[in-house]
């Protein structure tokens, strides 16, 4: 079974983190991982994610793994689910999210929030956690940057450093980076991307990969990633809007989900939460969405889809 992933140490070790089980589980089957190179890992010059995925056609980090899952060359993917849009390719499919799910939340590296002096230099490529970040820190400078997570880790040391740098928890601690943050920030004041920490597992189909790897997942972690991704996909949002979703399962059964739309430059927050029956995440996700809209989202995403 051929496994593909983007080339990043990160993907590498995303896909460890897939087989180590799936090998006990599956004494007979050989995995072998393959690379794939994506627009965005080709293109670390092009300042924003939004301008990579028009060259790319499609997603900045997926979409030559995925025509080269349609096309026979691998039997499986293994992606970071936030970087995969809600919108799947025809003929491929999701299977249910592995767990357990890493830590969802972001993180800063080299200060704290509260620590960080007046006009400081943050570093972050994602618009959102740009939009956050001046919903909470208005004075900060924010620059754009791109790159691995040692690269961007690396950006608060040396000539032209950074104060800051704003990174997923998941990334870090699954490289062995967790000695470097700063600050965890609230999910609920600061929410991640959809899906973020979370594994996504992409086959054919009907395929016999997604016959033998259909019991792989876990109900609860797909629950609460599928109702971020469910109210990212009513708001038609992606990489390049500045949406943050984060739910998790309460004791008595049901899900919470918090969810932000923030305008780039931090002035405009709109903010819902909601809770609802854990096997029904996506109409809690179409819901919280629908709250955002009423509550006048749909004036923040418009002006940045313009």
């Amino acid at each position: 079974m051929i496994v593909g992933s983007r080339a990043s140490n990160l993907a590498k070790a995303q896909v460890r983190e897939v087989l180590a089980p799936l090998r006990n589980q599956f004494p007979d089957v050989v995995f072998r991982q393959r690379v794939i190179l994506e627009g965005g890992d080709k293109d670390r010059r092009t300042p924003t994610l939004a301008e990579v995925a028009k060259t790319a056609g499609g997603s900045a980090f997926s979409t030559n793994q995925e025509r080269a899952l349609l096309d026979g060359e691998v039997d499986v993917i293994v992606h970071s689910l936030k970087d995969l849009p809600t919108v799947g390719s025809e003929g491929l499919m999701l299977l249910t999210t592995p767990g357990p799910r890493a830590d969802a939340r972001d993180v800063l590296c080299g200060h704290t929030l509260e620590s960080l002096p007046i006009g400081a230099r943050v570093g972050t490529g994602a618009p959102r956690r740009t939009a956050q970040l001046l919903a909470l820190r208005p004075d900060l400078d924010v620059v754009p940057i791109r790159g691995n997570v040692p690269g961007r880790v690396a950006r608060i040391k040396g000539a032209g450093a950074m104060d800051a740098v704003v990174l997923a928890a998941a990334g870090l601690h699954r490289l062995g980076l967790g000695d470097q943050i700063s600050q965890y920030l609230d999910p609920t004041a600061y929410p991640p991307s959809p899906g973020q920490g979370a594994l996504g597992i992409q086959v054919r189909a009907d395929s016999e990969t997604a016959r033998l790897l259909a019991g792989i997942g876990d109900a609860t972690v797909d629950s609460a990633v599928r109702a971020e991704r469910a109210l990212l996909a009513e708001l038609h949002g992606g990489c390049s809007v500045p949406v943050g979703a984060y739910a998790e399962p309460c004791p008595d059964g049901t899900l919470h989900l918090t969810a932000a739309v923030t305008s780039v430059d931090g002035a405009h927050q709109i903010t819902s939460a909601g809770t609802g029956p854990a096997d029904e995440p996506d109409k809690l996700g179409r819901t919280v969405a629908a709250e955002l809209l009423a509550k006048g989202a749909e004036a923040i995403l418009a002006t940045i889809r313009a």
